[in-house]
């Protein structure tokens, strides 16, 4: 029996440590929801948190109905190259950033004006192929969420159109409406509503790599080869809200370098898709279950 054991556990030991090709082909879906998209958030009041406090925001804003797919972020990286407003450094393309105020707190990282990273084209997460001179996306992600883009790299994509990131007011509202619902759909989470662990999506194999993206605007009420999503949008029609991958919000809050996620991810529980959890990181953080969207 303990033969049997060892033999099993080397065995399960070889199949999980093969390597993962991460350029294997992946089902593609026209999801018909259009990225290029933007919801009015209208001016007024809102329960925020998880306690439900009574704020208000005294002005109409827009926020991108998706996040950024790989197509909008490489067009982006090619047009910022061209442009002479960002450059490439051995295998990462960097950009300005005017600097923060920085007072020394405890544990507080500087970060003075200079050249940022905004992704780093060798890694192998990275949905992209850099080839003379041209970003372009690896077939069949297209229409997915940009990850491996750090705070800096999200912050410049937004603000070259004359956008820029939401807060972190501005996004929950645009995900919760006026209600104390707990998800940007309402109060419950099913399987097949979102992109979170076990969701059992076309895209996620846990025997290898795991959780993948899925196409923006995938979970609308479509069947996809017989995977029967629910429609997850927020009150105001904005998809992928709440799993997917985190989004990056715009404050820079004095005395701390860190900048705030929202959203939960493809990698989380349920429980962190709740509409008031945050996550944050250093700014130059990459990760391929973090994505953003912008406001105007």
């Amino acid at each position: 029996m303990k033969k049997f054991i060892t033999a099993f556990l080397l065995l399960f030991l070889l199949v999980s440590c093969q390597p993962v090709n991460l350029d294997a082909p992946i089902p593609v879906y026209d999801t018909g929801v259009d990225p290029t998209t933007w919801a009015v958030i209208p001016a007024g009041e809102f329960l925020r948190g998880q306690f439900n406090e009574e704020t208000s925001i005294d002005y109409d804003y827009q926020v991108m109905v998706t996040d950024v797919t790989n197509s909008q972020y490489a067009a982006f990286l090619n047009d910022v190259l061209a442009a002479g407003k960002a450059t490439i450094q051995g295998n990462q393309v960097v950009g300005d950033y005017p600097g923060d105020v920085f007072n020394g707190f405890r544990h507080e990282e500087e970060f003075p004006a200079g050249k940022y990273l905004f992704i780093n084209f060798d890694d192998p997460a990275l949905r992209m192929n850099y080839q003379n001179g041209t970003f372009s996306v690896k077939p069949g992600y297209e229409n997915h969420p940009m990850t491996m883009v750090s705070w800096f790299g999200a912050r410049a994509y937004c603000e070259f159109y004359s956008w820029r990131l939401p807060t972190e007011m501005e996004w929950e509202k645009a995900a919760r409406g006026t209600d104390n619902r707990a998800f940007p759909w309402g109060d419950k989470i099913s399987r097949n509503i979102a992109n979170f662990i076990s969701s059992r999506d076309p895209f996620e194999d846990m025997s290898k790599f795991g959780s993948n993206t899925t196409p923006v605007g995938f979970y609308n009420g479509k069947s996809y080869d017989g995977y029967q999503t629910l429609i997850n949008s927020s009150p105001y029609g904005l998809f992928d809200m709440a799993g997917n991958v985190w989004q990056w919000t715009g404050d820079v809050y004095p005395d701390q370098h860190y900048r705030y996620m929202r959203g939960g991810s493809k990698n989380l529980y349920e429980n962190t898709l709740r509409i008031w959890v945050s996550n944050n990181a250093t700014p130059t953080f990459t990760s391929p279950a973090v994505g953003f969207r912008c406001a105007r």
